[in-house]
């Protein structure tokens, strides 16, 4: 080989080593252990991977998700790409959706409702995971005097509205309550921290309540009858079982003459008379605010507290029409 060819591969072969260089390398995003790529020094977009879980289907929840997707694309356009996916109510699919999550190695975990949250939190103690639509974090992971932060690869955002006003909602819509029932979801923890709460709330007014749980769909106009023979009002939280099935409900309670007071818009839009209620819209954008934050390495979630969003106290027009009630001042009417 001589002299003048040899010359020219070895100044190939340094060429091809400085371009292997500059190529851009693949690293976790965030505090998570996931695949988000570092941006190159020629100032080329990071890109991340994020997975939401939502537990089921209904306006609510739907709501946050697409606030969170909203917001996160807003903040990082074009950086994201995002694997939603429904686990159609049921528990065991969470567990498979996060499982999967795992494995492809997403930067990050976006939790839409209680199930979906603990399945996550038991998949994974290194991804982040934000969780959106939870009423109370202590309740759903089982933390004993909850602080506000989680800590670890835990953060996110809470629905819960202020329940000693929910509770002083009913007296104020309807004076003459002696009986509440409680209507919910048993298999739901932060159903039942909610109905207690408020029950607490009753008893110190010299209010009677009773509880009435379905435990699925199957048995949720059984359960409404019931607690309809037994009410003058009832009250319903925020359930995602309820949330599915508004329309079961106000099929036994509008017959009955039963009016219910509600957790949230969505189940008030339903079956509802009125509520406290937050925008899940925005409680999802508060949440992927938070999610662009942690992917940017911007805020580490081991010391992000759970967020709130404020509560708006509001009525459904059409119930009111229907079982002739006038609305009190000072709410505004549900919009569509």
């Amino acid at each position: 080989m001589n002299k003048k060819l040899i010359a020219t591969l070895l100044s190939a072969a340094m060429c091809l080593s400085l371009a292997a260089c500059g190529q851009k390398t693949d690293a976790p995003a965030g505090s998570g252990s996931g695949s988000g790529a570092v941006s190159a020094s020629n100032g080329e977009k990071t890109q991340y991977t994020v997975g939401i879980c939502q537990l089921v289907q209904h306006v609510a929840l739907d709501a946050a998700t697409q606030g969170f997707i909203d917001a996160l694309n807003e903040a990082l356009p074009g950086q994201v790409t995002i694997e939603n996916k429904n686990a159609s109510g049921e528990p065991n699919n969470c567990a498979t959706i996060v499982n999967g999550f795992v494995s492809e190695g997403v930067d990050l975990i976006m939790a839409n409702a209680t199930g979906a949250l603990t399945a996550a939190a038991s998949a994974t103690a290194d991804i982040p995971i934000l969780g959106t639509s939870i009423t109370a974090y202590g309740v759903a992971l089982d933390i004993d005097n909850f602080s506000g932060t989680v800590g670890g690869n835990i953060s996110g955002t809470s629905d819960l509205a202020d329940l000693s006003k929910q509770a002083d909602m009913i007296l104020e819509w309807f004076p003459e309550t002696q009986k509440v029932g409680l209507l919910f979801c048993s298999a739901e923890a932060n159903s039942k921290y909610q109905i207690d709460e408020v029950a607490k709330h009753l008893a110190d007014k010299g209010i009677e309540t009773k509880e009435f749980a379905f435990t699925d769909t199957n048995d949720v106009a059984s359960v409404t009858q019931a607690a309809a023979d037994y009410s003058d009002v009832v009250y319903i939280p925020t359930d995602n079982i309820a949330a599915s099935n508004t329309e079961a409900i106000a099929n036994v309670l509008v017959p009955a003459g039963v009016p219910a007071i509600c957790g949230e818009e969505g189940i008030c839009s339903g079956c509802g008379v009125a509520t406290l209620s937050i925008s899940y819209y925005d409680l999802g954008v508060t949440t992927g605010k938070m999610a662009a934050k942690i992917l940017t390495g911007e805020a580490d979630i081991s010391t992000m507290p759970i967020e709130y969003t404020d509560a708006t106290p509001k009525y459904n027009a059409a119930m009111c029409e229907q079982l002739s009630i006038t609305p009190v001042e000072g709410y505004t009417a549900i919009e569509g």
